[in-house]
């Protein structure tokens, strides 16, 4: 069985999702592993990954919407806010996702349906520098 992992950055500009699929894709071809699986990892408690249309960008406006809905920042039981207002919701909003995300590998390429994207969902408000890890095997 092979192995390969790498890592790369992610700068966001605050709550929203971006697009992370390339970047993958990219050490998913640098690998050279032709069947396997990779794993996406994001290395924070206030950031995850979802796998999301990304054909529509009001698919995402409409999935911001409903966690702004389902989550509203300055919720006034919530103790852990020493970070601002949106501290617990971020954290919340993870629980509620993932921070790993795995996907076939089939003939060196990710098996992503044909809408599928892989995204980074940052729950912060501030600008973030996010680590996202990678292993492939095979």
């Amino acid at each position: 069985m092979a192995a390969h992992a790498d890592r790369f950055e992610v700068r966001s500009r605050g709550k929203g999702t971006y697009e992370i699929t390339d970047e993958v894709a990219a050490i998913v071809a640098a690998s050279g592993i032709e069947t396997g699986t990779v794993t996406v990892f994001v290395r924070h408690t206030s950031a995850s990954l979802v796998i999301m249309e990304n054909a529509d960008p009001s698919a995402r406006t409409d999935l911001h919407a409903f966690f702004d809905h389902l989550v509203p920042e300055d919720t006034p039981y919530f103790v852990h806010t020493h970070e601002g207002s949106d501290d617990m919701p971020s954290h919340i909003r993870m629980a509620l996702t993932r921070t790993s995300e795995v996907i076939p590998v089939v003939g060196g390429r990710m098996a992503l349906g044909t809408w599928q994207g892989i995204f980074l969902f940052e729950h912060r408000r501030a600008a973030h520098v996010r680590q996202v890890v990678v292993s492939v095997v095979g």
